[in-house]
């Protein structure tokens, strides 16, 4: 009998949310999605201009280079420059998406059985791509009552004597919140006195809903007080998860800075997992991406007018949190339902789909997330049926 190995011993049976999506699919029911995140499904920027950047005949030849072809290195640095933010080529890896890069930095920085911290609330990505690398994660808590402050007192208690790296998410997904400047500076002295990497995740750091109060950070990337690794890619800066590219900006003290590059260009040499149409179309497909963004944030911010108005219309039974940037609003809901217990009433009463709070680790029950890249026009009258049916 042919083994499978424990990591992806994953319960695959439908949950009960996904069955009752299931069923009312089923009878034909017009359905709403709410949780819409595929830019390219959202009727924003067209791509077709971008895509036919990949037709450059260069491409036709395979000159493989372990951390990117040098023009799209500089081509990312440039796009930190364009922010304000100097970063060397040299100290960029280019990956197939954010989550590869993931993986790399947990063979980089842990052995089996070594602990990585994250925040809660968080992506829920984080389990599996911790599971594939055998790796453990630990989770600390953002403080909702202090616009999801970074708890450093529960933080330092999480890092034991396994722990080798601090994931951050900067700003936050699902709740939109940027790392205070005072948290930043405080994070990195940690980590610098405990021996700990910081990866930061920034894929949403182009989506901040208005200028940033002071006091926020815009970026880590740059920052040398620890070894530091910020994330991102074309999936979100561009909102084009179909071409496949992503990076690593590689920060911190010089000499642990360089040998963690010289280690990523083996991991990503064993790899080279990168088109290289996509590499070579890069320059041009990060000058472009003005449009795409102006497009974004219009939506955005579109939306979460329609929804704000729509909630205080209804009463304010629900509130919606603050946020500073990203896709997604979170909602506080009455607690006269469970989480699935409302998602389930949303679709059978209402046709709409909604995410429950606990699928990105929020602390407690009472909590729905949804996308605000939908149309604006199907977006509005969801808007409308979930307040009404909220507070009720």
């Amino acid at each position: 009998m042919v083994h499978f190995a424990a990591r992806t011993g994953w319960d695959l049976t439908e949950n009960h949310l996904t069955q009752v999506l299931a069923e009312a699919r089923a009878t034909g029911k017009p359905l709403t999605d709410l949780t819409e995140s595929n830019p390219t499904r959202c009727g924003l920027a067209d791509a077709t201009p971008l895509v036919a950047l990949l037709g450059d005949p260069a491409g036709a030849r395979y000159e493989p280079s372990a951390l990117g072809h040098p023009s799209a290195r500089a081509a990312v640095a440039g796009y930190y420059e364009a922010r304000g933010i100097p970063i060397d080529p040299a100290r960029v890896v280019l990956s197939a998406s954010t989550s590869e890069a993931y993986g790399w930095l947990f063979k980089l920085l842990a052995e089996r059985g070594d602990e990585v911290l994250i925040p809660a609330p968080s992506y829920p990505l984080f389990e599996f791509l911790a599971c594939l690398e055998d790796i453990t994660l630990t989770p600390y808590p953002l403080v909702r009552e202090e616009g999801y402050r970074v708890d450093l007192d529960a933080l330092e208690r999480a890092a034991g004597p396994k722990a080798r790296a601090i994931i951050l998410v900067h700003p936050n997904n699902p709740t939109g919140t940027f790392v205070r400047r005072e948290e930043a500076d405080a994070l990195t002295r940690f980590a610098a006195e405990r021996g700990l990497a910081l990866i930061v995740d920034e894929v949403f750091g182009d989506y901040a809903h208005g200028p940033l109060p002071p006091d926020r950070l815009p970026s880590f990337a740059g920052r040398d007080g620890a070894l530091t690794f910020v994330l991102s890619g074309l999936s979100k800066v561009v909102a084009m998860p179909q071409l496949k590219l992503g990076w690593v900006a590689v920060s911190g003290p010089d000499a642990l800075a360089r040998e963690a590059m010289q280690r990523l260009e083996v991991i990503a040499d064993t790899y080279l997992s990168v088109a290289t149409p996509v590499q070579l179309a890069l320059p041009r497909i990060l000058a472009a991406r003005g449009p795409v963004q102006r497009a974004i944030l219009e939506r955005v911010r579109q939306n979460l007018a329609v929804l704000d108005a729509a909630l205080a219309a209804a009463g304010g039974a629900t509130r919606r949190l603050p946020v500073d940037g990203g896709w997604y609003a979170v909602l506080q809901v009455p607690r006269w339902h469970d989480e699935d217990g409302w998602v389930e009433l949303l679709v059978r009463d209402e046709g709409l789909i909604v995410h429950p709070g606990y699928f990105f680790d929020m602390p407690r029950d009472g909590f729905l997330v949804v996308s605000l890249l939908p149309e604006a026009t199907p977006f509005a009258d969801a808007a409308h049926r979930l307040a009404a049916r909220l507070s009720r």
